[in-house]
């Protein structure tokens, strides 16, 4: 379980994580890696990227990779895959992930799982699940 922008509540709930969404722009979260909590966020551009590093983000959500109906502004598979691997820190992609793109990013990035919405949503009971690739299959990991 991961809580969203609240290191206190996190806490109190004993939380496996916390979740800094791009827009927190705050540092008052690298001085609690150490309580046991994985720290994920998500960015949009490599200057949001480099905050998360700072607040010590252990992976980081990068999006929208692909269009979506939201945001006509977006990534691209070349361009994350060159912001990714300019990073010593786990860069999922997000963001217009679908059935037909999958395929794209699987050959064309270095990715070690994704995010997504659209393409889970027949599936109601998960909101915003996120797969981590384990050799050439995606495993469900639990948020």
């Amino acid at each position: 379980m991961f809580v969203s922008n609240n290191i206190k509540l996190a806490i109190q709930v004993k939380a496996n994580g916390l979740y800094i969404p791009a827009f927190n722009k705050s540092q008052n979260f690298t001085n609690h890696e150490n309580k046991r909590l994985i720290i994920i966020g998500s960015a949009h551009n490599q200057h949001e990227m480099h905050q998360k590093i700072q607040q010590k983000c252990k992976l980081i959500f990068l999006s929208p990779i692909f269009h979506v109906k939201k945001n006509n502004n977006y990534l691209n598979i070349y361009k994350f895959s060159s912001l990714a691997n300019s990073r010593k820190v786990n860069v999922l992609p997000l963001g217009g992930v679908n059935n037909k793109n999958i395929q794209k990013l699987n050959l064309l990035t270095s990715m070690k799982g994704f995010g997504g919405i659209s393409i889970f949503k027949k599936k109601p009971a998960f909101k915003r699940p996120v797969f981590l690739k384990n050799n050439n299959s995606f495993k469900f990991l639990e948020c």
